[in-house]
């Protein structure tokens, strides 16, 4: 449900890891390395200097920007977000597919291999982050997210879920774009990564938004790669020593929820179909299977609209 990194060991290893909390099998050692061209130390340093330079702008400039009106605050961010990347020395291509915003929430979901994942996501569709609440403490980063308004969660309480899905369907009525990494790991790129954990999509349904997909690929993935317990230290050094990185970010057509904000035929709940119809748009799965059931439902659904009912948060 959140863009965080989760070690790669068990619920009963001594770091306690909850038994429901997404697990990657990424590791540092074996995922994040780079075998391509390499920058000398000094070019690769000034990178490093120019990307923290921009990131601290952005801290600093945080508190008076949020006091603007929308637009000129949105253009200011993505402006600022573009930079970051290209400071660390990433090429990014962006492609759009057409479509109507409107006024309302959106919930943004997007596959996550990197922290360059955030500032590519906020370059084309800026938005409130929704992060684990660790991330808030983390030193320089934690301090820009909250002041950029981002949602932080708690995730090793599973009591805490319901509270949380409330929180970011709240925001979603009040017509914030909430962006969210539904694997609720960070994965190192290579093979289609984990499945989309379901909760956040309860959300899109309750306020009933639309779910815009966003694929994000790198070049080279393994240097870009921040998985298990790899230092921001070490990964930011990888990236700036790295020649020739890209990045792509693909934002798919959007995915209405408010013909899935019911229970389905089959007796599971809507967010599950959803969450799946998101993936798959994601990682380019065929749907012709799930929009023969998102049909289905939507009949179903047609046949319900005059009972009420009440949204489950697994």
């Amino acid at each position: 449900m959140t863009g965080s990194r989760t070690a790669g060991t068990s619920a009963s290893s001594p770091g306690g890891v909850s038994a429901w909390l997404p697990v990657a099998p990424c590791t540092p050692q074996a995922c994040a390395r780079h075998t391509g061209a390499v920058r000398p130390p000094l070019p690769a340093l000034l990178r490093l200097l120019a990307g923290c330079t921009w990131t601290l702008l952005g801290v600093a400039c945080a508190l008076p920007v949020r006091l603007l009106p929308a637009p000129p605050r949105g253009w200011l961010v993505r402006r600022w977000a573009r930079c970051v990347p290209r400071a660390f020395g990433v090429r990014v291509t962006v492609r759009v597919h057409p479509y109507d915003p409107g006024s309302g929430g959106e919930l943004v979901v997007a596959n996550h291999i990197s922290w360059l994942d955030i500032p590519l996501v906020a370059s084309v569709l800026p938005g409130r982050m929704l992060a684990k609440s660790e991330v808030g403490r983390w030193p320089l980063l934690g301090r820009l997210a909250g002041l950029g308004g981002t949602l932080f969660i708690d995730r090793d309480r599973l009591r805490a879920l319901p509270g949380a899905v409330d929180t970011v369907a709240a925001a979603l009525r009040a017509g914030s774009r909430v962006v969210a990494f539904p694997e609720g790991s960070t994965w190192c790129g290579r093979g289609s990564g984990g499945v989309f954990r379901p909760a956040v999509f309860q959300a899109a349904i309750d306020a009933e938004v639309s779910v815009r997909p966003v694929r994000i690929t790198y070049g080279t993935a393994g240097a870009v790669a921040f998985v298990g317990d790899d230092p921001l230290a070490a990964s930011l050094w990888r990236v700036v020593r790295a020649a020739g990185l890209t990045a792509e970010v693909d934002v798919l057509a959007p995915i209405p929820a408010g013909a899935r904000a019911f229970v389905p035929a089959s007796g599971g709940p809507g967010r599950r179909a959803l969450a799946r119809a998101a993936r798959a748009a994601v990682v380019g799965t065929d749907l012709t299977a799930t929009a023969r059931a998102v049909a289905d439902q939507t009949a179903v659904a047609s046949d319900r609209a005059n009972r009420p009912a009440a949204s489950v948060h697994h």
